[in-house]
């Protein structure tokens, strides 16, 4: 099994996707540096650290400047976790790889769980070298949050969509083709992060009980099929503190309102997207036990 992950670990890091992404990367952390300096500069001459006002000021664009961030950031490790496993299973069965492979006297599941945690072991490290980033260049320029316990959870949920998104894409891999297995992937992560726009958008819009009670409907329906976006709103709580600080600031306004982390999931939710993970990796190795490669 630790041939296998090796295996991932240097196919991943020959193919175009992962250089792309670590281009693409940079490209965005440069940006975002220029973006975190002009919005540090915001307003930071009012006030004094006497009567608070500058803190809260600091504080404020530190939200604005991670929320902004973890925004991008939330959707580079989405699609670094589709692209990286999408066509694992399906495409090599296609090349022929597979064949050669599995004929070998190597259990399945331990070819399957070599692959899945290939995959997630690299997702996880890049994950935590981009949530340090963030945290660095927005420190450089506002405040940010300095709880280790609260640093600590927002990244384990951060990094939790990996996981996720391996386990449901390495299913769909075992079930469609290579280039349908894709699609699957980008319109179901669609439809959670769309879910999760709508559950955002709904506060401001003038609708009537019936309307939001059918649109709330719709929307937690999203993220019960994907919860990948309800993962990052919870990561951005956990990591503001919201349950502290809702009583100091107002959570509809600001950086606050980028990632509509104003209405977050409970913990029964996290608990229900642990699961979710869980049976998808537990139905995709059941199926490609029986799968005819």
């Amino acid at each position: 099994m630790s041939t296998i992950l090796e295996m991932t670990w240097k196919e991943m890091l020959r193919k175009k996707v992962m250089l792309l992404t670590l281009l693409l990367t940079f490209v965005f952390l440069l940006a975002f540096w220029f973006v975190a300096d002009t919005v540090g500069q915001n307003g930071t001459a009012v006030g004094s650290v006497h009567n608070g006002s500058e803190l809260i000021v600091r504080f404020t664009n530190g939200v604005f400047i991670l929320s902004l961030g973890f925004f991008f950031g939330a959707f580079v490790i989405a699609f670094l976790a589709i692209f990286s496993s999408f066509s694992v299973i399906a495409g090599e069965a296609e090349q022929g790889v597979m064949q050669a492979l599995l004929p070998r006297p190597l259990p399945r599941w331990k070819w399957y769980l070599g692959r899945w945690l290939g995959f997630v072991t690299l997702g996880v490290l890049y994950a935590f070298i981009l949530f340090v980033a963030i945290l660095l260049i927005t420190s450089a320029h506002a405040a940010v949050p300095r709880d280790i316990s609260a640093l600590l959870k927002s990244f384990l949920l951060f990094a939790s969509v990996v996981p996720l998104l391996i386990s449901v894409s390495m299913l769909g891999s075992g079930i469609f083709s290579a280039l349908g297995n894709g699609v699957f992937m980008t319109m179901l992560y669609g439809a959670g992060w769309l879910g999760g726009m709508l559950d955002k958008l709904s506060g401001s819009l003038r609708l009537g009980e019936d309307a939001l009670s059918v649109l709330h409907n719709l929307t937690g329906t999203m993220s019960m099929l994907m919860p990948a976006d309800a993962l990052q709103r919870r990561m951005a709580a956990e990591l503001f503190s919201l349950n502290d600080i809702s009583a100091l600031v107002s959570l509809n306004s600001g950086g606050f309102s980028i990632m509509n982390i104003s209405s977050y999931p409970s913990v029964s939710f996290i608990v229900y997207a642990a699961g979710y993970t869980l049976l998808a990796f537990a139905i995709g190795l059941l199926r490609f036990q029986r799968k005819d490669v």
